[in-house]
């Protein structure tokens, strides 16, 4: 059974820091491609960041890019997503996912964690 267990949400003022954490268990982590994804109230779900499975490629949304860092830690069985200069509208529920490619579409991914809440205050 596949599971992807999201940790390290909470509460940050704008500007701040944090980071978010995703263990996976029951498949080949080492095969398959990682990403996060959010959605905030009343909005879509919207790609994040993402990860290859050699950890050598990362793709990020425009929204994101130069603040966030996607990472991942094979031995662990993680992937982790560092959040600097955190904004208000970073409010949302953050999923890790797992896929056979690095993609943008959430259809590119096979499972999914059940999330974990980020929420900026200005």
């Amino acid at each position: 059974q596949v599971q992807l267990v999201e940790s390290g949400g909470g509460w940050v003022q704008a500007g701040g820091s944090l980071r978010l954490s995703c263990a996976a268990s029951g498949l080949m982590f080492n095969k398959y491609a990682m990403a996060w994804f959010r959605q905030a109230p009343g909005k879509e779900r919207e790609f994040v960041a993402g990860i290859t499975s050699t950890g050598r490629s990362t793709i990020y949304a425009d929204s994101v890019k130069g603040r966030f860092t996607i990472s991942r830690d094979a031995l662990k069985n993680m992937v982790s997503l560092t959040m600097n200069s955190l904004k208000p509208e970073d409010t949302a529920v953050y999923s890790c996912a797992a896929g056979d490619n690095v993609a943008r579409p959430t259809i590119a991914y096979n499972y999914w964690g059940q999330g974990t809440q980020v929420t900026v205050s200005s």
